[in-house]
């Protein structure tokens, strides 16, 4: 039923947008929805302390009218289960009742303004572009109408899980929609499923240091509530450089209720890192791939470049780094890179890759299927890190998954959550973890190499160069049944060519029947 809605909501907010880039028109929608989800939720909490307020065998109960009254106004009892408190004209229902008049634009910025004064914790979030927004007269109004009709509930988990799931829609179908300019907020979820997976965030410090919309995150809450643990046993630390999608990260971390650090502002992590003294149990990432103008002089002898300073028209390798500096002694990073480095050996690429194989900080590749992405073909592969293993020191674990991805569309390609399970479980058996079957190579998908022979391999850490080739049934009995199988059916179709031969030179025999050969025309004899 919610797969339908989604859709609904997305045919309709898309002919909505006219000719306005999806880029732009993102902000607009996503705006709106997050504004009725928190108007939702406070109408709901409002509703049920008046409920026990007014009732006689509740702990809250109020005996006087007015008592009531100014109690719904004490804003701590919206604050201690996480719901904003939402002023009276910044509603829902005061802009849904405005939402056919001229002004309706300026009423929405206003509205978050108040917003943001109440609830200091989105103060520089909520992006108020509604009143110089480029859209047809009338259609913003449409847009209010539309948003409308998503209802969100009374249960507050329930209305987050709601929200999250249609506000995680709409990011994959702007990505979509923006082309290669989509995946610079949106990671593709059975990747993050794929990250989260394998590095289990449990506890501790979470960070991203290219967070985009925050999607990493809201996979690792998802990750820690299915196996039993809080939200607050991790702190999330993020860093983004676009002020757009650095305020969607932010919006889409509140309406679940995850405290977070995004910095100060928003800021390149290279030259401005908001961070600087993180020390991270866990870091998961997907890096813009192959950027070449990353580079600052500031940047010259920075503490970062521990393994090499990296080339200044490729920031790979500085991204690497970057993770490596900001981890734990006992922490894991997991990170999304183009296929590329894996075996590059320009400008100093491979001496830096060298030098991490050697410290033996890397500690699992997996190569990805093609179109994986919405904003590029590139082929990615999946770089896992650590400053110190807990076991198998010495050896790198190579997994060949290109193969393992299902299309779901004729331009998308993912990972079904049976891949990712299976890869995760490899990653624990080779890691010797608690409860984690026995780990085996198995030819064509996974291998266990040590140090010395991705040494003579020139440290180039593409999995298929290591697991080898797929097992073949090579049993000579299975074989000798096959062939004679074949070999039957094809006497069996002879035979039947045979039969169909001569009952045709039977029909035709007599006819005088004419053929042309070289341009002349002779008897065909039967």
């Amino acid at each position: 039923m919610l797969d339908d809605i989604k859709k609904t909501l997305w045919a309709t907010a898309d002919k909505l947008r006219a000719n306005m880039d999806a880029a732009e028109y993102k902000h607009l929608v996503l705006g709106l929805i997050f504004v009725k989800y928190i108007s939702d939720t406070f109408a709901a909490r409002r509703a049920e302390l008046a409920r026990r307020f007014a009732d006689p065998d509740d702990d809250y109960h109020l005996d006087a009218a007015e008592l009531i009254a100014a109690e719904l106004e004490d804003r701590d009892y919206y604050r201690e289960v996480n719901v904003f408190w939402v002023p009276e004209s910044a509603r829902w229902e005061a802009l849904r009742a405005a939402a056919k008049q001229p002004d309706i634009g300026k009423r929405i910025d206003d509205a978050l303004t108040l917003i943001e004064v109440e609830n200091p914790r989105l103060k520089g979030i909520l992006d108020k572009r509604y009143a110089r927004a480029h859209l047809p007269d009338g259609k913003l109004g449409e847009l209010v109408d539309l948003v409308s009709t998503i209802g969100f509930g009374a249960d507050p988990g329930k209305a987050r899980d709601v929200l999250g799931q249609v506000y995680e829609y709409f990011l994959g179908q702007f990505a979509s929609a923006e082309g290669k300019k989509g995946g610079q907020f949106y990671t593709p979820a059975s990747i993050v499923k794929t990250l989260v997976a394998v590095l289990a965030p449990h506890h501790g410090k979470v960070y991203d240091p290219c967070c985009g919309s925050g999607g990493m995150f809201v996979q690792s809450e998802k990750f820690i509530e299915a196996h039993g643990g809080k939200l607050g046993d991790v702190s999330i630390y993020g860093q983004e450089s676009n002020p757009t999608t650095w305020r969607l990260a932010a919006m889409n971390l509140a309406i679940r209720g995850i405290d977070f650090n995004l910095g100060r502002e928003p800021a390149d992590t290279f030259t401005r890192n908001q961070h600087p003294d993180l020390r991270a149990d866990f870091i998961l990432a997907n890096p813009p791939f192959n950027i070449s103008d990353w580079w600052h002089g500031s940047l010259e002898g920075d503490p970062r470049w521990e393994y090499g300073t990296p080339p200044q028209g490729n920031a790979n390798y500085a991204w690497l780094q970057h993770m490596l500096y900001h981890l734990k002694p006992s922490g894991r990073a997991g990170i999304v890179l183009a296929n590329g480095s894996m075996s590059s050996s320009q400008n100093s690429e491979g001496d830096i890759r060298r030098a991490m194989v050697e410290a033996d900080v890397v500690e699992v590749m997996i190569a990805l299927p093609g179109q994986l992405f919405f904003n590029t073909q590139i082929p990615a592969c999946l770089w896992f890190l650590t400053r110190r293993k807990a076991a198998r020191r010495g050896e790198v674990l190579f997994i060949d998954a290109r193969k393992l991805g299902r299309m779901i569309s004729r331009m998308q390609t993912e990972f079904p959550d049976e891949v990712i399970d299976r890869i995760a479980g490899t990653v624990a058996a080779w890691r010797d973890e608690a409860d984690a079957e026995e780990y085996q190579d198995i030819p064509g998908y996974c291998r266990s190499v040590n140090l010395a022979e991705i040494g003579e391999h020139g440290h180039v850490l593409t999995p298929g160069r290591y697991v080898g080739a797929e097992e073949v049934e090579d049993d000579d009995e299975a074989f000798a049944e096959k062939m004679q199988k074949l070999t039957e059916k094809l006497g069996e179709q002879m035979a039947k060519g045979a039969e169909l031969d001569a009952l045709i030179r039977q029909k035709l025999g007599g006819w005088g029947f004419m053929a042309k050969v070289s341009n002349e025309y002779l008897p065909l004899r039967t």
